[in-house]
């Protein structure tokens, strides 16, 4: 299992684990969920108490990737499988990102 803290203008919104079959669940921590002011981190992703679960990487997160000749360079001078896409984002989304969403590894 793998687990990563997800942060909105630097803030922690949610946790993403990838399960050992490969599946993911992310939630929002309860503190994010409770604030009023506070956003969902995407439109397919709205706050609520309960799991999201999915059998591939979430869309929103999916489109984080980099892709084409970026990702092959990526992939290959960092070792990553390029199948790999938890590995990919946890490597990739740590630090800068377009957007407001960060990725960081709980180890």
């Amino acid at each position: 299992m793998r687990q990563a803290r997800i942060l909105y203008n630097k803030k922690e919104a949610g946790l993403l684990i990838q399960e050992d079959n490969g599946s993911f669940i992310f939630r929002y921590h309860d503190s994010w969920f409770q604030a009023n002011d506070t956003p969902a981190i995407s439109l397919t992703m709205p706050k609520t108490q309960q799991e999201y679960t999915s059998q591939h990487l979430f869309p929103f997160f999916y489109n984080m990737l980099p892709e084409g000749s970026n990702k092959q360079n990526i992939c290959f001078e960092l070792r990553i499988d390029p199948n790999d896409f938890f590995g990919l984002l946890l490597t990739t989304a740590k630090y800068d990102t377009i957007g407001a969403i960060q990725v960081k590894e709980i180890l």
